[in-house]
């Protein structure tokens, strides 16, 4: 059985036992991201001062914060089931991206600031997944940035997810959930997640834009 995808036959077979491959390291990257988040929120030191966060209020931003990542995901997933074969690149960038943060939050452990605002999610798969000590870098705005960057050459993809990790940085300094150095920081970390994966995953990176015009 073949699957046909914008003209070019691909073993479904293959496929399939590509996509199983980014199942397995994504489900260990979110072990990982929890071991990382439990252990940096054990040993959390104290709140610091911050140049952003001291001059602007407290905002009650947690419903965005929460089903704001939660949406995007779910968004995510529906581009990918709409092109299968671009899932096993962005479930290992996404991957990727999720042990590069996990070893940077093991590293420093600020508290949050004083000032941040409730957070009061019932979310069970948000809370298992989110952790007071997790700061450094900031995954709200990191993600939907690596986004934009594996669907740079959609040009209304492109900017829907750049947008996002804009609001994304906003919110989380507005809720004091982050400090300014962890959104900022995000966006340079994850250009370097981003060439990393395209150069550790070739094959996918190379499936994912097959049949589209070729990247300058």
């Amino acid at each position: 059985m073949k699957l046909v995808i914008r003209g070019h036959y691909w073993s479904s077979k293959k496929l399939l036992i590509s996509i199983l491959w980014g199942v397995g390291f994504f489900a260990a990257s979110l072990v990982i991201n929890y071991m990382a988040g439990t252990y940096a929120s054990a040993h959390m030191s104290n709140p610091v001062n911050d140049i952003i966060l001291d001059n602007i209020p407290t905002v009650d931003v947690d419903g965005i914060f929460v089903y704001g990542i939660m949406a995007f995901f779910i968004f995510v997933i529906g581009l990918l089931s709409l092109r299968p074969r671009r899932t096993p690149f962005v479930l290992k960038s996404f991957s990727l991206f999720l042990i590069v943060r996990s070893f940077f939050i093991i590293l420093t452990h600020m508290a949050p600031s004083v000032h941040q605002a409730p957070l009061e999610s019932t979310n069970f798969i948000f809370n298992a997944f989110s952790f007071a000590g997790d700061l450094f870098f900031s995954g709200h705005t990191g993600l939907p940035f690596l986004m934009a960057l594996v669907f740079w050459d959609e040009k209304i993809l492109r900017w829907v997810f750049l947008t996002t990790a804009i609001l994304f940085g906003i919110v989380v300094l507005l809720g004091h959930y982050h400090y300014s150095i962890d959104v900022f920081a995000a966006f340079f970390i994850t250009f370097g997640v981003y060439k990393i994966s395209e150069r550790l995953f070739k094959k996918d990176f190379h499936l994912f834009n097959s049949g589209t015009k070729k990247r300058t």
